[in-house]
Order: structure tokens, then sequence, then C-alpha cells
């Protein structure tokens, strides 16, 4: 395994660098936001300006690859996202804020897909599902990483913003340097809205919630440990526990799904994600060890859904669409990241705190509904139609380039040069 990564090893590096900057100032500017006194619904609305950027990031980074070519593009968006985040300390103001996370969400997401572009190139049939472990394993350190540098700093100050923007620059270094030839062309995303729906209405609705309860929690999560005086580790440890659980339950609740009808699973998952929440709502952070166990049992369905989402599309469409039908459901997340927050911060502002849970509750209670609606109006596909499941890597920001990793890709392909040989 290690002679498969040491080859690429600089572009995993750069990539645990580009998460740890995004774990750090994905906490740490929310909570600043709070401190400066500023309301939830306008926290909510950097959210969903950094949300509607990476997904434009998603749209247009390929054709600026097509343009100037892999280590511009990278060169140019890395330094794009140091400058923003220098900024947030200069300029101390809710509208220039939002127009910051804009940017830094359009260069973030141009960034993922330019690595993983690169990484997808270097790999083989062998050693591909092996590379994309390690990825996911780097992604959620770094976030973790970055989360917990948060209370080493003082928020007030400037000093967090120039620690994140120097490791930012820093991610520039190992790929800038790689003697390795650039890798192919971008993925074009190519997004038939009426086409998804058609070939898996559980999953587009799907998706668009679980973009909605992510976004929310990622974004406000650090709001509501302010508001209920968690400490900004306590804070830290909160979205950690989450994540931990989403790592932990993610395969479980993924080998259930190939064994059932995987909507079942999605009710399964909606109706934990419901009776969670809830408790959290009602019972509030007093109690640590409650808290806590309840936000990692909440993160084994908080982050997981989205992969049965992926799973089931793909279950019913052709095995050489696996690329686009993935990644045409990730724009359809994205407009749930874009929502989610708006939504869940407006409530916040009106009831307080708790209304963090109660509406993600809400839309966990849609999510199990509506698969249950749909196993009344679609049968279970065949074994032979049925792709396996494969877990997804969660809070980075997923592109149409992480779906040209998965080893999905490889087993769609000799699916389907089976089905020629017939």
């Amino acid at each position: 395994m290690v002679t498969n990564i040491l080859p690429i090893a600089s572009l995993l590096f750069s990539a645990f660098l580009m998460l740890m900057a995004g774990g750090l100032s994905g906490y740490l500017l929310p909570l600043r936001a709070v401190a400066e006194g500023w309301s939830t619904l306008t926290i909510s609305m950097m959210a969903t300006g950094y949300a509607v950027a990476f997904t434009a990031g998603c749209l247009l980074t390929p054709r600026l690859v097509l343009r100037v070519g892999h280590v511009r593009v990278f060169s140019v968006l890395a330094t794009l996202m140091s400058i923003s985040l220098l900024l947030h300390a200069l300029v101390i103001h809710p509208v220039a804020w939002i127009a910051f996370r804009a940017v830094a969400g359009f260069s973030i997401a141009g960034g993922y897909m330019v690595i993983e572009s690169w990484l997808n190139e270097r790999v083989t049939n062998e050693t591909r599902g092996g590379v994309f472990s390690v990825y996911m394993t780097i992604s959620m350190l770094g976030l973790m990483i970055g989360q917990f540098t948060v209370p080493l700093g003082d928020m007030m100050t400037a000093s967090l913003f120039i620690v994140s923007a120097i490791v930012y620059s820093f991610a520039v270094i190992p790929t800038g340097l790689s003697s390795a030839q650039s890798p192919q062309p971008l993925s074009q995303v190519k997004l038939d809205i009426r086409k998804l729906f058609r070939n898996s209405p559980a999953s587009v609705v799907g998706a668009i919630l679980a973009g909605a309860i992510a976004s929310s929690w990622s974004n406000l999560g650090p709001v509501y440990s302010q508001q209920n005086g968690l400490t900004t580790t306590e804070g830290a440890a909160m979205l950690a526990a989450a994540m931990i659980g989403g790592a932990v339950f993610q395969i479980p609740l993924g080998r259930a799904s190939d064994r059932m009808d995987r909507r079942y699973v999605m009710i399964f998952a909606g109706l934990v994600g419901l009776t969670l929440s809830l408790a959290a709502a009602l019972l509030g952070a007093d109690n640590r060890l409650v808290f806590f166990t309840a936000m990692f049992l909440l993160g084994s369905v908080l982050f997981p859904i989205y992969s049965l989402n992926v799973a089931h599309a793909n279950d019913h469409a052709d095995p050489d669409a696996f690329v686009e039908v993935s990644s045409g459901l990730l724009i359809i997340y994205g407009f749930g990241t874009m929502a989610g927050p708006i939504v869940t911060g407006g409530v916040m502002d009106l009831i307080g705190p708790s209304a963090l849970f109660m509406t993600i509750a809400g839309a966990f209670a849609l999510y199990a509904l509506y698969a249950f609606y749909r196993t009344t109006r679609r049968p279970m596909p065949s074994a032979d139609d049925r792709s396996d499941f494969r877990a997804i890597p969660f809070g980075t920001g997923e592109t149409p380039q992480t779906y040209e990793l998965d080893p999905r890709v490889d087993m769609a392909a000799e699916q389907e040069g089976a089905v020629a040989d017939r």
C-alpha cells in the first residue's frame, strides 16, 4: 500500500493542507460572527454565499483548466482563497464577509477538483480503492485538526485568519513543485434535472434534503455551540463527534442497503435523525456526556444519507452513466446547501438555538416520508441492476472529480464490458 501512496504523497499532502485550512476557517468564521453580535440569519447568508459559489466553481473550473492548465488554475485559486481569509481579518462587516465567503467557495471547489483530477490520473484499477480510502481518511483528519486549531488562538484577533491563509498558501507548494504531468481535462458536469428525477425521484429529493441538513449543521452548529455556552474546544469536539459517528456507521449502513431495498434504509436513517434531533432540541447541551453521545449518533445518519442517495440513483442508471448521474446529483445537493442555512438561520433567530435541531428534525422527517412514499411507487431493482454502496468523503465539499476517483468507476466499466461480451 505504501508503494502505491508514495507517488501521490505530494498531492495528498496538498489536499490535507487545504482541508485543514478549510476546517479552521469553517469553524472560526461563525464563531467570530457570533462574537461580533451578528444575527444567525446573517451568518447563514455567509454559508449560502459559499454554497452558491462552490457549486458555480464545480461548473466553471473545468473551463478555466482548459484555457490555462491545472497548475496555473490551482495556484490562482489557492491565492484567492488566502486573500479572502486575510480580507476577513481586515474588513469586519457582514456584507463584506458574505462576498469573501463566496470567493472562498469558488476557490476551494476548483482546488479540490484540480487535486482530485490529478489523483485520478495517477491511480490504477488495482490501487483506486486504497487511494480512495486514504483520501477519505485524510479528509476527516484534516478537517478535525483544523477545527481543533481554533481553540489554540484568539478568534478576536487576526492571528487565526493569518494562520489559515498561510496553510492554504502552503498547499500550493507540493503540487506546484510536482514533476508529474498535468492530467486530462476535468469532467464537465451535465445537469439534466428532469432526467435525474425520472431516473430516481427519491435520490433527487433526498439529495436536496441531505444538502440542507449537512450545510445547516456544519455552518450553524458552531453558532449553536456559542449560544449554548460551549467553549471553543467543546464546540470543536461537538463537530468532531458527529464526523466520527459518520465515519463509523457509514459502511455498516451502506452494507445494509446492499442487502435490502435502499429506500428502507433511507427511511430508517431519516427516523433515527428525526428522533435524535428532537432529543437534542429538548435536552440541550447541559449534560455534556449525553449531548456528545447524541451528536456522535446523529452523525451516524447525518453524513451517510447522501451516500445512500448516490447508490440508490445508480441502481436505476446505466453502468456507464455513474459519473454523470453522481455529478448531477452533487449539483442538486448543492441547491440544498444553499437553502438549508437560510431557512435554519431564520428560524434560529425567531425561536433560539434549539431551532437548529428542530429544522434538521423536520428535514429528516421529510427524507423518511418521501423515501416511504417511493416504496409504494416502484419496486426494488433486481440484484443484477444494483450497484454496490461506497462511502463518500464527507465534509470536504465533494466535487464531480470525487466520483472519477470512486472505485465504482472501474466496477461500472467491468460491468459494461461483461454485458458487451454476452
